[in-house]
């Protein structure tokens, strides 16, 4: 009799287990724009949703700000389609086009990889990125990056990130470089190029590191407490946060001894690159970019 009993209760034990959990199947993301912005409340939601964790290898932050003329859904729906592993958080900047109803509608054509969050008013590309990465932490994937929405990179490009820190378990960042090298297909103004060499020689100087390209709009991190740390708090640049990124990695070494930036950092040659038109950065901010360097050591660095 107890052997029977036994069974029995084995069986409820298994048919309430299939009906108590089905949204760990299938992850739910939402438009969280009603959340305003703060990173627990986000939290909150994925949690009553039941947002799965074991399905999503990497989330990609995509910042937004009036690109609803160069927003471009199909390369997006096409790729999320073949990686079902992969999820977007679309963050709106406070945009006056209609850029946060074309997120919307992306999102609601692929509701279960794509997070629409919207900030109340613009407050730049840097604290986008920063917010973004917030909410992609709470999903708990394997890797975490953001992406410029103009796809300048091919969302292609992303499965070379990620294998190389596959391969590579020490590493913590990749970061795509515009390398103009044969058999490679990088097309950037050629005045900008040069204006890049200048600055990217001034932020190796001030690094004290060799990087090649830091202002490239597509990065790629392992997810985990070394890189939480870099975006725990908003940043002095919304110009050049990518170099101020890699400052706080210095600063980190420096106090905790680990994560040697020569060590976990890489920058992997893109095999395409595009000017996309419409970009915002002008030639006036080179004089914010070279102030902000300034700012960014005297802050970690000196």
């Amino acid at each position: 009799m107890k052997q029977r009993r036994l069974t029995r209760n084995r069986g409820r034990s298994r048919t309430a287990t299939r009906h108590q959990c089905p949204s760990a199947i299938r992850p739910r993301l939402r438009d969280c724009s009603r959340v305003g912005l703060s990173a627990f409340g986000v939290q909150d939601d994925h949690r009553r949703q039941g947002y799965s964790v074991s399905v999503t290898r990497t989330v990609l932050v995509i910042p937004c700000f009036n690109e609803a003329q160069r927003l471009q859904p199909e390369p997006m729906l096409e790729f999320l389609d073949a990686r079902a592993d992969v999820h977007f958080v679309l963050v709106d900047d406070g945009s006056a086009d209609a850029t946060l109803s074309a997120l919307r509608e992306l999102a609601a054509l692929r509701p279960t990889q794509c997070h629409v969050l919207a900030n109340p008013h613009n407050v730049g590309k840097a604290e986008s990125v920063r917010r973004g990465m917030l909410v992609a932490r709470q999903s708990a994937p394997r890797y975490v990056g953001y992406w410029d929405c103009d796809l300048a990179t091919p969302l292609a490009e992303l499965r070379r990130f990620e294998q190389l820190l596959d391969e590579q378990p020490k590493l913590l960042v990749v970061t795509g470089a515009r390398v103009k090298l044969l058999g490679r297909a990088i097309r950037r103004n050629e005045l900008r190029h040069y204006l890049g060499r200048v600055f990217a020689t001034l932020a190796s100087m001030t690094l004290g590191l060799a990087v090649y390209d830091t202002q490239c709009g597509a990065k790629l991190f392992r997810a985990g407490p070394v890189v939480d740390t870099l975006f725990d708090r908003p940043f002095l640049s919304d110009w050049i946060f990518d170099v101020e990124i890699l400052a706080r990695l210095v600063a980190h070494h420096r106090q905790h001894g680990d994560a040697d930036p020569r060590d976990v950092v890489r920058e992997l040659p893109l095999q395409r690159w595009e000017d996309v038109p419409g970009s915002k950065v002008r030639l006036s901010s080179a004089l914010r970019s070279a102030l902000d360097l300034v700012r960014i050591y005297r802050r970690y660095l000196r």
